[in-house]
């Protein structure tokens, strides 16, 4: 008998997203899953039942039917009370699987209920930020796209312009967007932005986003402290800073308050209260017309006068304490969330083969109740061995290595080895040697001289091409093609006069494939540039 996952309304107020869509449950299906939707589950995300049975679900007439019938039930929010009094959690049958989000730390008595019986109870929320879970992280994937929501709230209550204006009537400079905290949601509030015509500046305590905020366009805020300490912990948040940091990063936001038009609030650690980073005397001192959108208003607030849930007005400050982002846009919210889903239930072995297994690392630390057994909070990860200092080894007792030969970019003290650039340059040796013994009875006056400059010249190019970072083939090679504009050149000395031979036919074959390869860099330059063209222009 086919497992069978359920997808259940959403009860939380205001909730419009589900967690599938029928390009999910296809994916489902395939992987030998039977799936049932409850009945108007999708609606309000623009997924009616009829496009549910079209990708081969069955609906659910009554929730009381669907939970009843779930091996694996699949929902967002984490289980709570329904208006008619009775709780979600008590509904979860024994041998059952819940995936949803859980937040264990915040919801004792939830954990407590998920306990009774033997149910098993997965956690989304606690999925470990790893690589291999990237595809599995609903917090990154809804963070996304709160941040891109986050813009458009602000460019909504914001009384003039993103981009700059220039008509009869007069000039707006770009709004000044100030986005504090660079993490998944920072990152996208900072494109949304910039692709409006913004000018963005951003801040963040961990100095390695510092090159993804100038690679977005936006101008990375720094301070005149020493980091003697790490703004990441080892789950990829930030970590909490020193009382000196803290005194710097406020007095920083005290000055940009004063001139930006639109601030975006970002910071929030896992499991704690949000930290105050935008204080009542800052707000007062943003021009009448700015906006604060806080994307941290459920932990509380990264501005002292968010309201969790409703707009506010403060000093003449629009202050967005929206809680529901993600929902307001639920269509591809639902999307990516059942997507997260499908690759999590991909990896615990489809339907086939279906398995909480705690030697994997992502369901070890994202379970909180199996069988019935809380296993949450997971075990710690092993510490790693203090790596003593190694002790300076003793000249006498240490052979003495064979250098390369040379002295540039990549010398080294260990023996010559054998590898593909070694053969090359033996072969050349090699053949060098060969045409200097037949020397004399070359056809061609000069004939060694210039073998040995077409050697070198192609033995160097191809030396220069190696050590380009292989990110930077694309727009280096589309650019630099055409300088292969030299080849024609030389290869119509080559084809000069009337004389049929050697030199003149390579001459016409290097300026045939010089013109490809010129026309081939163009082209691919021109599509490159078409790219970050923005449409209309």
């Amino acid at each position: 008998m086919a497992i069978r996952i359920a997808i259940p309304k959403e009860v939380s107020p205001g909730e419009r997203r589900v967690a599938a869509t029928p390009d999910t449950v296809k994916k489902l299906i395939k992987m030998g899953f039977d799936v049932s939707v409850e009945t108007s589950a999708g609606t309000l995300a623009n997924y009616p039942d009829e496009v549910f049975k079209a990708a081969g679900a069955s609906i659910a007439p009554d929730t009381d039917s669907l939970w009843e019938s779930a091996d694996v039930l699949c929902k967002i929010n984490p289980p709570q009370l329904r208006s008619d009094g009775s709780h979600e959690a008590d509904s979860l049958r024994d041998g059952s699987t819940l995936i949803s989000l859980i937040f264990p730390g915040q919801n004792a008595e939830l954990v407590e209920r998920l306990q009774q019986g033997s149910k098993t109870a997965i956690a989304l929320d606690k999925i470990p930020r790893i690589t291999r879970a990237q595809k599995m992280d609903v917090l990154s994937s809804m963070a996304n796209i709160a941040g891109y929501r986050a813009v458009l709230e602000a460019a909504h209550l914001y009384g003039g312009f993103f981009s700059g204006q220039i008509t009869a009537a007069g000039k707006t400079r770009p709004a000044q967007v100030l986005v504090i905290g660079a993490g998944v949601a920072g990152l996208a509030a900072i494109g949304t932005a910039r692709s409006l015509g913004a000018e963005v500046r951003a801040f963040d305590v961990r100095p390695a986003t510092k090159e993804q905020v100038e690679s977005m366009g936006a101008r990375f805020l720094m301070l005149d402290v020493p980091m003697d300490e790490s703004g990441e912990s080892s789950g990829g948040y930030a970590n909490i800073m020193s009382d000196e940091f803290l005194q710097a990063e406020l007095a920083c936001f005290a000055e940009q308050a004063r001139d930006v038009d639109i601030i975006i609030t970002t910071a929030l650690i896992p499991g704690r209260p949000a930290p105050e980073l935008i204080l009542q005397e800052m707000v007062e001192s943003m021009k009448p017309g700015s906006v604060i959108v806080d994307l941290a208003a459920e932990q509380g607030g990264n501005c002292t006068a968010t309201v969790p849930g409703e707009v506010v007005t403060s000093s003449g400050v629009h202050i967005v304490g929206y809680t529901d982002l993600t929902s307001r846009l639920p269509t591809h919210a639902s999307q990516f969330f059942g997507t997260n889903i499908v690759n999590l239930l991909s990896d615990m072995g489809g339907a086939e083969d279906f398995t909480v297994n705690f030697e994997d690392e992502v369901l070890l630390k994202s379970t909180i109740v199996r069988d019935g057994e809380l296993t949450w909070p997971p075990p710690p990860d092993p510490e790693k061995p203090a790596t003593a200092t190694p002790a300076k080894p003793v000249v006498a007792e240490a052979p003495a290595p064979r250098k390369k030969s040379g002295t540039g970019h990549g010398a080294s003290s260990e023996p010559l080895a054998v590898g593909p650039r070694n053969m090359i340059a033996l072969t050349l040796a090699i053949v060098l040697a060969l045409i200097g013994f037949t020397a004399e009875s070359a056809p061609v006056p000069h004939f060694v001289q210039q073998v040995t400059v077409f050697l070198l010249a192609c033995f160097i190019g191809w030396q220069v091409v190696w050590s380009v970072t292989p990110a930077l083939h694309t727009p280096l090679m589309s650019v630099t093609n055409a300088i292969s504009g030299i080849i024609v050149v030389g290869g119509l000395l080559g084809v000069a006069g009337s004389e049929l031979n050697t030199a003149a036919v390579l001459g016409a074959v290097a300026i045939l494939i010089a013109s490809i390869n010129i026309a081939g860099g163009f082209l691919v330059t021109q599509r490159m540039l078409q790219m970050f063209r923005k449409e209309g222009n």
